[in-house]
């Protein structure tokens, strides 16, 4: 194995990684591929040799990207996922191939990613990386150019503007979790508004982000929620892991339509997150599609 191959081997190890990594700090797999791949680019300009710790080398390559690219983001102005929806980890329901189970684990509740995005740049960094990762705050502070007090205080406000937004983490049990979509499903099919308002909590939350150049629309309460469910015609679900819940991909007469993710909490579907950007759909569930 020559000098190139041996470096290429040790980036590939620690690649998941750092997916995770820019994932979480971005909310976007497209750039957080850019990011990582970036780390690849600087690392083989590099005499790695000379660096130490590879794994803690690279995580900085990557970080700092990913805050250039938060702060570029702000200053165009550009749409916050509070308003649409960040990039979601769809995966096939039963049996993951290593690939798949890799992404899987890149993801964090599709809840949390819009409550990470709410925070300025460096709050995001700094909560990322020592809550999620356990960076110690001179590294960050270093990334920052702030001192390790200042940066343990951003972590600090980051942490309470995420525990008092409370996003709802899933039921952990998957098995219950599609227990309760399940019965979703069989409602919405039958337009049974009785059953629709029993599976869902009484502040049941709906997001459709319907892509870019259209508003999102946002719906709150079972009632209003359950009046609004309707099986597309000639609809067909495809079922899914959205960043680790039960979710699903629907398609009519065979191309993407939307993607769902619930949001299950005891008995009850706390929120659904769907796309309905059909280019999305068909790029974010293709391992779906492929599947059918």
């Amino acid at each position: 194995m020559d000098g190139n191959e041996w470096l290429a081997d040790r980036f590939e190890q620690h690649r998941p990684r750092l997916r995770t990594v820019a994932y979480r700090m971005l909310g976007s797999l497209a750039e957080a591929d850019d990011a990582v791949q970036d780390a690849w680019l600087r690392l083989s300009r590099s005499d790695a040799e000379q660096i130490d710790n590879l794994g803690g080398w690279l995580t900085t390559v990557v970080a700092r990207e990913c805050l250039h690219m938060l702060r570029s983001r702000r200053q165009r102005r550009e749409d916050l996922f509070d308003t649409h929806l960040p990039d979601l980890v769809v995966v096939p329901d039963g049996a993951l191939d290593p690939e798949q189970e890799a992404l899987l684990a890149d993801s964090v509740s599709v809840a949390m990613l819009v409550v990470l995005d709410r925070l300025a740049p460096a709050e995001r960094l700094a909560f990322v990386l020592h809550d999620m990762f356990d960076l110690p705050f001179q590294e960050i502070a270093d990334l920052v150019g702030r001192s390790p007090a200042a940066a343990r205080q951003l972590a600090s406000r980051a942490r309470r503007r995420v525990n008092g937004a409370e996003p709802v983490a899933p039921d952990p049990d998957l098995t219950r979790q599609k227990k309760v979509v399940d019965a979703f499903y069989a409602a919405a099919r039958t337009g049974d508004f009785g059953a629709l308002v029993e599976v869902l909590d009484p502040d049941v939350v709906l997001h459709t982000d319907f892509g870019a150049g259209r508003t999102p629309v946002v719906v709150h309460g079972a009632a209003t929620v359950a009046r609004g469910t309707r099986v597309p015609s000639g609809g067909e679900l495809r079922p899914a892991l959205v960043n680790g819940a039960i979710g699903a991909v629907i398609t009519v007469a065979g191309q993407p339509f939307s993607i769902m993710a619930f949001t299950v909490a005891g008995d009850r579907i706390v929120r659904i997150d769907v796309v309905r950007d059909p280019a999305r759909v068909g790029r974010l569930a293709a391992t779906v599609l492929d599947r059918w």
